[in-house]
């Protein structure tokens, strides 16, 4: 055999080896989203619904906006997959803590049936903090206060540790599972008023790839998803968002805003057996947005 059909062999027998890797993976694949209602969280839950995950999710929606939460946790039973929804603070130790025990709770009910699952998907999506400037140059401007700032970093960073490290110490995440945090271009540009939220951001893609370090070894990716501009409520609580939306479908090179569904669709893909070896990256789903080009008609 010449050198060239031995390296050929071998890449046969590799790829053939992770196709057999994936093929005797009998084990149900299931996904938990924190900020499931709405927004990435709920564009990202029916596309993993769609390809036939399970789903957990968690929110907090009062009066104003159950309706809608209950609408989507409908769209994603129309799909045949069982859904259980939590209106309860994720960023809460208790609630975390009741979410878990009855994640547990329904694994062992599949258990008893016959079934292996495990959370191979957990997304990070929680868009909830205070949009204040740092120093006000107005004197009847309100400045951000220092339980405001710990709060937007507790909510949109920190409560990413304490689920991973929850979800590995319950054995719910394993070897295959994939951990998602939704950041934003906000995390390394400024704007007006954005600054808890961008810092919170920065803290966040941080959080990311120190827990893809200490995961790593148990087979567990971790990465950031950097959507760009999207019309989402979030977005809409920002001060001058119009300016935003404007500015990023001027330089966007793929002529438009990113939608929700854009990020549901990259992550199925980023969820793939496949993609084992990619973690600790911030990755870039906005169309080119942050490139900063504009279209040649623009």
């Amino acid at each position: 055999m010449t050198h060239r059909a031995t390296l050929g062999a071998a890449k046969g027998q590799g790829e053939a080896q992770t196709m057999s890797d994936e093929t005797m993976d009998r084990r149900e694949r299931w996904a938990v989203i924190l900020g499931a209602s709405s927004g990435f969280g709920a564009a990202c839950g029916l596309a993993l619904a769609q390809a036939g995950y399970p789903i957990v999710g968690v929110h907090l929606d009062l009066r104003g906006t159950v309706a809608m939460a209950n609408e989507t946790r409908e769209r994603l039973e129309a799909t045949g997959v069982p859904v259980a929804f939590h209106n309860a603070n994720a960023a809460d130790p208790d609630k975390r803590a009741a979410v878990i025990e009855d994640i547990k709770r329904r694994f062992e009910e599949r258990r008893a049936q016959g079934a292996d699952p495990f959370v191979a998907v957990f997304l990070h999506s929680l868009a909830f903090g205070t949009t204040l400037s740092y120093i006000a140059q107005d004197p009847a401007e309100r400045e951000v206060n220092q339980k405001q700032l710990e709060m937007t970093a507790d909510v949109m960073a920190h409560s990413m540790v304490y689920w991973a490290r929850d979800l590995f110490h319950a054995g719910l995440i394993a070897e295959g599972s994939r951990l998602f945090a939704m950041t934003s271009e906000g995390a390394v540009k400024v704007v007006p008023t954005y600054g808890p939220v961008s810092a919170a951001k920065a803290a966040l893609e941080a959080h990311c790839r120190q827990l893809a370090l200490e995961l790593m070894p148990h087979g567990i990716t971790v990465n950031a998803i950097r959507a760009g501009v999207t019309d989402t409520p979030a977005l809409r609580r920002i001060p001058g968002h119009e300016e935003l939306i404007a500015f990023a479908t001027a330089r966007n090179p793929g002529g438009r805003m990113t939608r929700p569904k854009d990020v549901g669709d990259a992550i199925v893909a980023l969820a793939s057996p496949k993609l084992h070896w990619m973690t600790g990256n911030t990755i870039g789903v906005d169309g080119g947005e942050l490139m900063g080009a504009r279209r040649a008609d623009g």
